[in-house]
């Protein structure tokens, strides 16, 4: 009889009801779960997770999920960790038009194609692929040109595996690709690298000098900020010349004899 029990409780933990919901979030309608945290339990079936209208974080992470068709139906989804389950097809998740985040490190995705469904998500941010922190990958992971694939397909995406690649902070990420696109038109066959013609700087002459400022606005604010610090400089000469005067005085008026110890 115990035996029989423990397979029951395995057999509800392989596939998400709504009993295990309402258990975990202590609500009584799944449509009020807000937050889903549902990681580590061998879970393989979805099952009745797509009732979770309303549903704007979603943890299930380190399952045996292969099919993700009843998260299609979650629209408010706003960030989802599907890292470390066995996921081949993010098709399911094209029509979560609110997504943001998505962490998918760990699973079989085999191609840049498999990344093609999230294209028209506008929302989409951060994808993570791989985290080595965990040593969690996908196939795909193996193409060290995966990133720059990435952002090719998801246009919306700024941050790959963690590492911002658009907008604020991501020079470095555009500098280094340019370099090695560079890099590859000439290099030869031999993996020895030829530039044609002598070396150029990448800049022109006087691009690091310092410019002075072109708005009124700053040059009015740099003038204050002068008279200020020269207003300042004053005032401690004046302090200086206070204190060794007081000093002066002190040590005339001072007899040491006229104390007693």
């Amino acid at each position: 009889m115990d035996s029989r029990v423990t397979r029951e409780e395995n057999s509800d933990h392989s596939r998400i009801t709504p009993e295990m919901l309402k258990s975990r979030t202590g609500e009584f309608d799944l449509e009020s779960i807000l937050f889903l945290k549902l990681r580590s339990l061998g879970i393989y079936e979805l099952g009745c997770i797509g009732e979770c209208s309303n549903l704007e974080r979603l943890d299930l992470s380190n399952n045996n999920i292969t099919h993700l068709a009843p998260l299609s139906s979650l629209k408010m989804m706003v960030a989802l960790n599907l890292s470390c389950n066995r996921v081949s097809s993010l098709e399911p998740l094209a029509s979560c038009d609110n997504l943001q985040t998505l962490n998918v490190a760990g699973n079989l995705l085999c191609g840049i194609d498999s990344l093609q469904c999230l294209k028209g998500l506008r929302k989409l941010e951060s994808i993570r692929l791989r985290d080595p922190v965990y040593n969690l990958s996908n196939p795909l992971c193996a193409n060290t040109s995966y990133r720059h694939a990435v952002l090719d397909t998801i246009p919306s995406v700024r941050v790959i595996d963690g590492e911002r690649v658009t907008g604020n902070g991501s020079d470095l990420y555009h500098l280094c690709r340019d370099i090695d696109n560079s890099l590859k038109r000439f290099t030869s066959s031999n993996g020895m690298v030829e530039v044609p013609g002598s070396a150029k700087p990448w800049v022109e002459d006087g691009y690091w000098d310092l410019k002075p400022p072109q708005s009124t606005i700053i040059e009015e604010t740099y003038k204050q900020f002068n008279d200020i610090l020269q207003e300042c400089k004053e005032l401690s000469n004046r302090a200086d010349d206070t204190i060794t005067q007081a000093e002066r005085a002190l040590s005339i008026r001072s007899d040491t004899n006229s104390y007693v110890f």
